[in-house]
């Protein structure tokens, strides 16, 4: 029995509505949103079509209350505005900072534990911490920063521990730029280096044992087994594994959300985004955001595609 050409349509048309309905409709709204201002919470598309201008509003002073288009004004404020860029450079230091040292962290536990005798235990362990929350790590760690003055007992363990030492209490998380910000990173790098680990690892196990025996009977220390060997063989998974950890970098929201809310200078693009969606009703320079922030994942989104489909070629 022939199969006609639109037949196998009709398998994924409920998918493709789905799609349609929830992701790429919303997309739309959003990058259409992004250049108007004034968005009142009740709007229609009709609103949106027949808003003025603002810059001819604001030549008249008009009073006018509705939408109006902006134009790119909202994406030239994300760039000049002193808020917004502090969210920026912060999202620059996490991409930075986090992808490194997770991908880093996570491929030398993967040759370093693949020698110990209880590795299974000791992946576990690190692993572990992707079994909880952003909301729950976060609430976990704010209280591992605790500050209390210095005439009081200290209710935070690294500050009872400064304490025991001899040391001054720290007030790690209003110490800004750089203190408090990298105490939040490190709440996210203790919960994904064990998922690096794990695929870095399973990818470290795939090597022929025989290449890195011939490596070391031909003079080659272990670094140079790790820096020849190792590293090309295991090349396109670290590529997967950094961009993959680069998307979450670039959404991290929850931990900045509950430990700090953006105060302090440790803004991210995704809390700015909320805030002025849900805080300020600024719904046009929060779609704005939400675009800046499309754009800046979707790159690294079709890396990952492009690899799936060459490791698929080639299988």
């Amino acid at each position: 029995m022939r199969t006609r050409p639109w037949t196998p349509w009709l398998y994924v048309a409920p998918a493709l509505l789905v799609l349609g309905f929830y992701l790429v409709y919303p997309a739309m709204v959003t990058i259409a949103l992004s250049f108007y201002e004034r968005v009142p919470i009740q709007w229609s598309l009709g609103d949106l079509l027949r808003a003025p201008s603002c810059s001819a509003l604001k030549a008249e002073n008009s009073p006018q209350r509705g939408p109006c288009f902006a134009g790119l004004a909202n994406y030239e404020r994300i760039f000049t505005e002193r808020s917004t860029q502090i969210a920026l450079r912060n999202n620059v230091l996490w991409l930075i900072v986090v992808t490194s040292v997770t991908v880093g962290l996570g491929l030398m536990l993967a040759v370093l534990l693949d020698r110990v005798r209880y590795e299974s235990l000791a992946k576990s362990t690190i692993f572990m911490p992707m079994a909880i929350s952003f909301v729950g790590a976060g609430i976990i760690w704010k209280f591992m920063y605790a500050y209390r003055p210095p005439i009081y007992p200290q209710i935070g363990l690294l500050n009872a521990l400064r304490v025991a030492l001899g040391e001054a209490p720290i007030a790690w998380l209003t110490q800004a730029p750089w203190v408090n910000n990298l105490a939040l990173m490190a709440v996210f790098i203790w919960i994904w280096t064990g998922y690096c680990l794990v695929i870095l690892s399973a990818a470290y196990k795939g090597i022929d044992r025989d290449l890195l025996e011939a490596a070391r009977i031909d003079g080659a220390n272990e670094w140079q087994v790790f820096r020849h060997v190792v590293l090309p063989t295991l090349r396109s998974t670290i590529v997967v594994v950094a961009t993959t950890m680069t998307v979450f970098t670039l959404k991290v929201f929850d931990i900045v959300y509950v430990m700090t809310n953006g105060n302090y200078e440790t803004e991210v693009l995704a809390n700015a985004m909320y805030k002025q969606m849900y805080s300020f009703w600024n719904f046009g320079l929060a779609s704005a955001i939400a675009v800046v922030l499309f754009v800046a994942v979707l790159p690294f989104i079709v890396i990952n595609i492009r690899r799936f489909l060459e490791q698929e070629a080639v299988r």
